[in-house]
């Protein structure tokens, strides 16, 4: 080092400066070719392709990348927009009306709500997959025209069980300027949806109730003329409630008018 130091200073000025110069212009050249490349490679598979009609094609990395967000709302997509709460919410009406605290338990209830909501929207999910989803998996619609076609059914299906009080009452506190239900936002839609099936299944509980309600009276007046203070009569009636409802075919009558209470099939 001591050798290249005095060599350089031995050297005249004009052979220092011509190094330098060339030194400086080689940095220069490979820091325009490091940034040429940089500013030409970009990120290919994240890529926003414009058709000439105005509309925008996206990558499938950005698709797939969309589809997986999407995923994670689809909980909320089963329960609120579909039949699965009115059914959830029965049944635990009916395992209270019966006096059953954990019988049948919440992942039963969970189960039989989850295969009769896909029994009763299984023509929404068949228009849906002829119409939107087999037409994107060949490649004859894009992913936003599918979307829409995939909105159609479900929205369809959502008007035919909201209550018109409801869907006014939304209507009237998001501001929406929409006068034909049709044209009525998801946002507006789904939350009126929600409130229409919560006062069905608050009526159809109230039904449910009843006669089990008249069984517990009679029993209590019973042990009570008997002088039989100190028994439950919820532990007296339970038997009679799980006779009657099993006399009666109790599951095939709930489940079959649950079904038949959408009018979809």
């Amino acid at each position: 080092m001591v050798f290249i130091g005095s060599w350089l200073m031995a050297m005249p000025a004009s052979a220092t400066e011509s190094i330098t110069q060339a030194a400086m212009a080689t940095e220069s050249a490979a820091g325009h070719l490091t940034a040429s490349k940089g500013s030409g490679g970009g990120i290919p598979a994240l890529s926003v392709t414009m058709n000439p009609d105005g509309s925008e094609d996206y990558s499938i990395t950005l698709q797939i990348l969309a589809l997986m967000t999407a995923l994670g709302f689809l909980p909320a997509v089963v329960i609120l927009m579909t039949s699965f709460t009115r059914i959830v919410v029965v049944m635990s009406i009916l395992r209270q009306a019966m006096g059953l605290q954990q019988t049948p338990s919440n992942q039963v209830i969970i189960g039989i709500a989850m295969f009769l909501t896909f029994f009763v929207m299984s023509p929404v999910i068949d228009k849906i997959n002829t119409d939107a989803v087999q037409p994107y998996i060949n490649e004859q619609i894009s992913a936003q025209q599918a979307l829409a076609k995939a909105e159609d059914p479900m929205r369809q299906f959502m008007l035919k069980q909201t209550r018109v009080k409801d869907l006014e009452t939304f209507v009237n506190m998001s501001g929406s300027n929409a006068t034909d239900p049709q044209t009525v936002p998801l946002t507006v839609l789904v939350p009126a949806f929600i409130t229409s099936e919560l006062k069905t299944a608050f009526q159809i509980g109230f039904m449910l109730f009843l006669p089990f309600l008249i069984i517990d009276l009679v029993v209590a007046s019973v042990l009570m003329a008997m002088g039989m203070m100190m028994l439950s009569p919820m532990i007296v009636s339970l038997p009679f409630k799980l006779m009657l409802f099993v006399l009666v075919d109790g599951w095939n009558l709930i489940l079959s008018t649950l079904a038949a209470s959408f009018g979809t099939l």
